[in-house]
């Protein structure tokens, strides 16, 4: 692919020089007798002949910007694409195939250095053949550095990329080599981004491996849970001008309930809380993928760009019944508003007091639910914020509590009465408040659904 592309790029050079010559020899003026013609010719082939090769190096300089450095520069960041959205060795390997090898027509050999073990390898002489293993695993042994490296012809360590034959990146034992002849055509700042997702992606597997052999093998759901747990952030971030609290009741050990709170700048705070359909280890995947996916994405300021990542994700587990409902927000204490997509969740608010009192405003759903369905417009709103307001998030297993007639929470001035008289208060008593008023007025009865809410507080 790339021979082809250097050799149809020489072509188009040579054309142009040999009609250039060809303007030299025969356009002259007829009239002129025959030395005047010579000299004619001679004059306008030097000075054609200087321009041309002015013109073609320009030419050149700029196919090959354009023909090999921006263009195969995108084939490692098209990779790095599909790295993102692997979640299995399988999908890393498809990625390998599709990308690397078919488009970028580089070799690859995939080693587990502890034991030479091969993971995978490209159907090439070189990555097939024993020497090449044995060569990489005496100059780059198990004990290797973790990191991005470059390998010369000889399969060794080489520090610049003009003399660089391939690349390998290294996590813990695990070895992912690259062979290709054309290293220099590439950007060099691609391949930070390609280790921080190729390190991503190992602890991505390493996860979804734990859940799913804990679960299969032992049963012990205590210690999906406990995995679980670690998916939601450990304690409150501390963030200028918000009072920030959460309260997570699960319904059984594992949940698809989750939250997470990721400060942007000084002034910007990205909130996130959803609920996974159903429950067991399906739904606590889901939660995972979710949660794993929002924490890589560098632009968590675009929105929608957030809620289609996590659709794709969603959908590449190919679990069809499962699917989240989420808000996603961005609270802004400079500019004073939240910016949100609301995909069908159903009791964002935000509490703000006025001249009578405080009153609730809805954030309206502006998206479908995610994983299941196709994504059509999706919807970014705003709303402004006020010094002392209160958004607070919340899954349906606050509204929807029932009491002993049947009557659900969400329907009654109870409920909004005890959101009004408790908005005064901090963050975390005010989230207990609605929390006890949940309990009290499930009775004694079995809660029916995981109870998740996430409160921050403009503070005064």
């Amino acid at each position: 692919m790339i021979r082809t592309r250097k050799r149809l790029a020489k072509l188009a050079i040579d054309t142009l020089i040999g009609l250039v010559f060809s303007l030299f020899l025969f356009v002259i003026i007829p009239e002129v007798s025959t030395l005047g013609r010579f000299i004619s010719a001679a004059i306008m082939f030097f000075v054609a002949g200087t321009s041309a090769s002015l013109l073609t190096k320009k030419v050149w300089e700029r196919l090959d910007h354009q023909t090999f450095k921006v263009k195969d520069t995108r084939l490692m960041i098209r990779f790095i694409d599909r790295l993102k959205f692997s979640y299995t060795v399988e999908d890393f390997m498809e990625s390998v195939e599709t990308v690397l090898e078919h488009d970028a027509d580089c070799s690859v050999l995939y080693v587990n250095s502890e034991n030479n073990y091969v993971v995978y390898n490209s159907p090439t002489r070189i990555a097939t053949n024993p020497d090449t293993l044995e060569v990489l695993s005496r100059n780059f042994p198990e004990n290797w550095p973790e990191g991005f490296y470059l390998i010369d012809e000889r399969l060794g360590l080489v520090s610049d990329f003009q003399n660089a034959r391939g690349f390998f990146l290294v996590y813990k034992k695990l070895h992912f080599y690259v062979l290709c002849r054309y290293m220099k055509v590439f950007e060099p700042s691609v391949f930070d981004t390609m280790l921080n997702e190729f390190f991503n992606f190992q602890k991505r597997t390493k996860t979804i491996t734990q859940l799913t052999a804990i679960s299969e093998l032992s049963k012990e759901w205590d210690m999906v849970a406990e995995t679980q747990m670690s998916f939601l952030p450990q304690k409150m971030p501390d963030i200028p001008h918000l009072d920030i609290a959460a309260y997570f009741l699960p319904l059984v050990n594992v949940s698809g309930d989750f939250y997470d709170i990721i400060p942007i700048d000084e002034h910007r705070t990205f909130f996130l809380l959803g609920d996974v359909s159903g429950k067991g280890l399906a739904s606590a995947l889901i939660m995972g993928v979710i949660s794993n996916t929002v924490k890589i994405i560098d632009n968590k300021e675009d929105l929608p760009g957030v809620i289609r990542a996590i659709d794709t994700a969603i959908k590449s587990m190919h679990l069809e019944d499962k699917y989240a409902v989420l808000f996603i927000g961005i609270i802004d204490t400079r500019v004073m508003k939240i910016r949100y997509v609301n995909a069908s969740m159903a009791d964002p608010i935000i509490i703000t007091r006025a001249p009578g009192g405080y009153k609730i405003k809805p954030l309206g759903s502006t998206c479908s639910l995610v994983g299941i369905i196709d994504l059509d417009e999706i919807v970014q709103d705003e709303a402004p914020l006020y010094r002392g307001d209160v958004v607070l998030m919340a899954s349906d297993g606050v509204s929807e509590v029932m009491d002993d007639s049947g009557v659900e929470l969400g329907d009654t001035e109870l409920y909004l009465n005890t959101v009004r008289n408790s908005a005064h208060k901090s963050a975390h008593h005010f989230i207990n408040d609605i929390a006890d008023l949940v309990m009290e007025y499930n009775g004694d009865k079995k809660l029916r659904d995981d109870v998740t809410m996430l409160v921050a507080k403009i503070e005064e």
